[in-house]
């Protein structure tokens, strides 16, 4: 059963989130703030955080920090009443994979948690991937340009999955978004520029050429010039 750990000091929206996800059928954990949670996942196998920025003694931000620093690859839905673009971007250059603002419909952290789930699916295809001098393992998670492995949060993994299973072919925006956030993806539509972004960082370390390109008004392509 997928397991969800879901943290927020406030213990009215905790207990309905916890009520909500389990509804759907998910095995759902719970913490009072980021020090508990670190706890959680230290000891329990955990697939996906629901985690709220605002919290005391240790917020959500330090506590993604703190995960990615120590390699650990949960999904993290953050959720905050920050609605400033700086700040998603923020939340999302700390390593969150999405990004909720309140209020929300329970009904749209549904849809959310489903859509990243199904990310990890996708990923688990057992074939190699390869273009250029870009590989891609999706049994050992490991992805490589030339001699230098790349370290890759779960979206960024699965944004150059898809686009290895298609090089040279121009791929829609809307059909990214599709892909690798769901179909029924309700969020900002600036997270692709903001992870294709991280991602070209990436690759081009070193001086890489760019291989992926931006065809305006349509979409992306992964393709060497």
């Amino acid at each position: 059963m997928i397991r969800v750990l879901v943290v927020d000091d406030d213990p009215k929206l905790l207990k309905m989130l916890q009520r909500t996800l389990a509804y759907e059928g998910l095995s759902v954990l719970t913490a009072a703030n980021g020090e508990e949670a670190l706890k959680t996942i230290d000891e329990q196998k955990v697939d996906l955080m629901v985690l709220d920025w605002m919290m005391p003694r240790l917020d959500g931000l330090a506590t993604i920090q703190k995960m990615r620093f120590n390699g650990d690859k949960t999904l993290v839905l953050m959720l905050t009443a920050r609605d400033a673009i700086e700040n998603r971007v923020e939340g999302l250059e700390s390593g969150a994979d999405d990004y909720l603002i309140k209020p929300f419909a329970p009904a749209e952290l549904v849809a959310r948690v489903h859509a990243m789930l199904r990310r990890v699916e996708m990923s688990q295809d057992k074939q190699v991937l390869s273009y250029a001098n870009i590989t891609l393992d999706p049994i050992t998670h490991e992805a490589r340009r030339g001699e230098n492995r790349l370290f890759l949060t779960v979206t960024e993994f699965n944004l150059l999955n898809l686009l290895l299973r298609h090089p040279r072919q121009v791929l829609e925006r809307a059909f990214i978004l599709t892909e690798v956030w769901g179909y029924d993806f309700c969020g900002d539509e600036n997270v692709l520029e903001i992870y294709i972004g991280y991602l070209r960082k990436k690759l081009e370390a070193g001086y890489q050429a760019r291989l992926i390109q931006t065809v305006r008004g349509v979409g992306y392509v992964l393709r060497e010039e």
